[in-house]
């Protein structure tokens, strides 16, 4: 079993990419079997100490990241520096189903209370909250982030452009962290929840902090939990290919953050912190538009 290397502040993380998707055989409309990718979803149980604390199901694309992203944003661990070791072994769990053991370097106090209580939300996948994190809202500061609209359609054609199991298999979402108008790093996985946990892990593992260029994007729909979580990696700007609820469009209004959603090709809507956003109208010129649903 093999590890990632880091320094002594970061956690020893496994190397359990597993496979994104499998051939299956089907019959199409003409009666005519053929072989289609479908993605590979697959259970993994987390383990913190010893202790269990939920089941992802997840891509597996990168697992260690998912389960450090996922501590991050639920606000049981504080640091990185917290975590020593994070284990996946796709075979060690009961019914198929993959383990990931976490240990951490002094526990995490109150671990019992503080995963009592469980929120479930929208998220596909398994999307969760331990605790009220909406009574930490205030405590969230964005930086003084803007986007303008010719940015906008740049990071739209970055993402039109990039490789995709979605593409091959379609059933999953996708979720990417940018800097200007360079993508600093791409995942896919089942739930859109779990995709942007996994971007948080990546930050805290590549010592990554979100600043005034940084923005998220998402296929999925901008739920209350997701802009709760963009707020927490510190990203003030978030864009969807979806629309928004609005439980999410009161959470971003409270936050000053702005969300842009029905972003495809030259068309979008955004719905909070307009003043983020720095129009150019011209730019939308000859775009045809088209209603899609979240």
């Amino acid at each position: 079993m093999s590890f990632v290397t880091s320094s002594p502040a970061l956690p020893h993380l496994t190397q359990a990419q597993a496979d994104l998707t499998r051939q299956i055989e089907v019959i199409n409309e003409h009666g005519v079997r053929e072989q289609v990718s479908i993605p590979a979803e697959r259970a993994l149980t987390v383990y913190v100490d010893k202790r269990e604390i939920v089941t992802l199901m997840t891509l597996g694309a990168h697992p260690e990241l998912l389960v450090l992203g996922y501590l991050r944003n639920q606000r049981l661990v504080g640091h990185v520096s917290e975590v020593e070791s994070i284990t996946v072994d796709w075979d060690a769990g009961e019914d198929g189903a993959g383990v990931a053991a976490v240990k951490t370097r002094h526990g995490i106090a109150d671990i019992a209370a503080r995963t009592e209580k469980r929120v479930v939300t929208t998220g596909c996948g398994q999307g969760s909250v331990f605790g009220d994190l909406m009574g930490e809202i205030d405590t969230l500061s964005l930086p003084d982030a803007c986007i303008s609209q010719a940015r906008l359609y740049a990071l739209l054609n970055a993402i039109r452009l990039q490789e995709s199991t979605y593409k091959s298999a379609g059933s999953v979402h996708g979720c990417a962290l940018f800097s200007g108008e360079s993508m600093q790093f791409f995942v896919e996985d089942v739930g859109r929840h779990n995709a942007i946990d996994t971007i948080a892990g990546w930050m805290w593992m590549n010592r990554v902090v979100a600043n005034a260029d940084s923005i998220f994007y998402t296929t999925g729909r901008l739920t209350s939990e997701m802009v709760m979580k963009s707020a927490q990696i510190g990203v003030a700007v978030v864009v969807s290919r979806s629309g928004i609820t609005q439980m999410g469009h009161d959470v971003a209004a409270r936050l000053h953050l702005c969300t842009i959603g029905r972003a495809t090709n030259k068309h979008f809507l955004c719905y909070t912190a307009r003043e983020r956003l720095q129009l150019d109208p011209e730019l939308a010129q000859g775009g045809v538009r088209k209603v899609t649903h979240a």
